[in-house]
């Protein structure tokens, strides 16, 4: 079997670290070689711009952030996305273009522009209500970071660009509310369908 590129995106606190718990599980119940990354991130440089772009401190422009997370989706596409892919394996990313749709474009409204990176086969976008995000991201108890500690405006942005994102081809909506196993329920046909020859 070839190989599939899955992306698990939305804003924060929609469920989709839970949900890519489920998707991992999955993959190894029905043997398939899978690897995991996320964005920004998924490899060492990917890392380190992951660093700066989540610390409050930082500094920088809307331009400047595009910039820092599309030299990190560079190099995870080429070094990491790429290699899997052509090895036959799946390769599933938390984040991948998508959320800069959402996040940069219509977040922070830099015009939109065409990129050159490869679409997933198959773009999985979660969404929550606001009350339920916000939710989940006080049960994690942890410190806010830099795009967390932004307001209120600002995610009604981001939640309407991740609306019209998924309508494109590649993307499908999963309505993130819900007991994790409810909402895995809505991924799992899917996962299912990209097992098709």
């Amino acid at each position: 079997m070839s190989g599939r590129f899955i992306t698990l995106d939305g804003s924060e606190g929609v469920g989709k670290s839970t949900q890519l718990a489920n998707i991992q599980a999955w993959c190894t119940a029905h043997g398939i070689t899978a690897r995991y990354g996320r964005e920004p991130g998924g490899t060492p440089l990917g890392e380190r711009l992951r660093a700066i772009l989540l610390d409050r401190t930082t500094d920088a422009d809307p331009l400047t952030e595009l910039l820092l997370l599309l030299a990190a989706r560079r190099a995870h596409l080429q070094q990491t996305i790429l290699p899997a892919l052509a090895r036959g394996e799946w390769y599933i990313s938390d984040r991948y273009r998508d959320a800069t749709y959402a996040y940069q474009h219509y977040g922070r409204g830099i015009p939109l522009t065409t990129e050159t990176d490869r679409d997933p086969d198959l773009a999985l976008i979660l969404g929550s209500s606001a009350d339920t995000a916000r939710d989940r991201l006080a049960q994690r108890g942890a410190a806010q970071d830099r795009f967390e500690a932004e307001d209120a405006d600002f995610f009604a942005r981001v939640a309407a660009g991740y609306r019209k994102r998924a309508q494109a081809p590649h993307a499908v909506w999963i309505d993130a509310e819900g007991d994790e196993q409810t909402v895995f329920a809505r991924i799992r046909p899917h996962l299912e369908a990209l097992r098709q020859p």
